[in-house]
């Protein structure tokens, strides 16, 4: 497994945004039962977010991002991914 912290930048069409929100949140919810998404939240300037993921690799994660409802929205002008190897923490007990 490798885990991703992903980085998303938002538009500034917050109507957009706040339409997809539900559908967004259910995706990430989703993904979060299954032990996908370990953690995921806005930004507390609300001009983006942060999700860390669990995945087998960069393209079962790829997969994920074009399945958000941000993504197929364009609320995401802007996505940095990257891998993580955690060391410490509760994750990895």
């Amino acid at each position: 497994m490798a885990r991703f912290v992903v980085q998303w930048e938002y538009s500034a069409d917050r109507d957009t945004r706040y339409a997809a929100r539900p559908d967004h949140r259910a995706h990430l919810g989703a993904l979060a039962e299954r032990g996908i998404v370990l953690a995921a939240g806005p930004l507390a300037d609300d001009t983006g977010g942060i999700v860390v993921f669990d995945t087998a690799d960069a393209d079962e994660l790829q997969g994920h991002l074009a399945a958000d409802p941000y993504t197929k929205a364009g609320v995401i002008v802007k996505t940095t991914v990257t891998e993580w190897k955690p060391a410490l923490g509760a994750w990895l007990a």
